[in-house]
């Protein structure tokens, strides 16, 4: 017998939990992934009560942005590829994406941990993103190379976003912008 349908939140609560998530987006962005709870309830304007009563532990916050980035990710695939030529719309999800992985500190090692939370992370990044990237590729499939697929990008995006000390994140966008024109096909 299927499981019926959680009662709709209140309007408050749907309030209190976007401002968590954004709260937490933000402050995971520049603090990292162990950020103080405070710092996020204060600025979503909550008590650190209702974090606990939407995520009772640091994981479910830390999973719940991170889902809602690599949604925010995933969903603008389609969009820019009905916006723009296929060469272009690639690039400009592939920017995308850098800018999803070079604010979210410890996001690849996350991606990675032996957590089971994190596992659930990682397996749900690669079903939302992978798709989206392949049908970027397959209508860009004139313009770039064939050799490499979704996973190669996703990978390769992930580790030259990665901080380098002495250089600020746009170092990683430079280096991305680099592997995105070594992805283009030689005429």
């Amino acid at each position: 017998m299927p499981t019926p349908a959680p009662p709709p939140r209140r309007a408050d609560a749907r309030r209190n939990l976007e401002a968590l998530l954004e709260a937490a987006k933000h402050v995971l962005a520049t603090a990292g992934v162990d950020a103080p709870a405070k710092e996020i309830t204060d600025r979503a304007g909550v008590g650190v009560g209702t974090l606990y009563r939407h995520f009772p532990q640091r994981s479910d916050l830390v999973i719940a942005v991170l889902e809602h980035e690599i949604d925010a990710c995933a969903e603008a695939g389609p969009t820019l590829a009905a916006a723009h030529p296929p060469g272009v719309a690639l690039a400009k999800w592939v920017q995308r994406y850098t800018e999803l992985v070079a604010t979210k500190v410890g996001l690849a090692s996350a991606l990675h941990a032996g957590d089971a939370a994190h596992q659930e992370l990682s397996a749900y990044f690669y079903r939302r993103m992978t798709p989206v990237l392949e049908a970027l590729l397959q209508a860009a499939a004139g313009e770039v190379r064939s050799d490499v697929g979704a996973v190669d990008i996703l990978h390769a995006v992930a580790l030259l976003s990665r901080p380098v000390p002495g250089e600020t994140a746009d170092y990683g966008r430079r280096l991305v912008d680099v592997f995105l024109r070594g992805l283009r096909k030689m005429s």
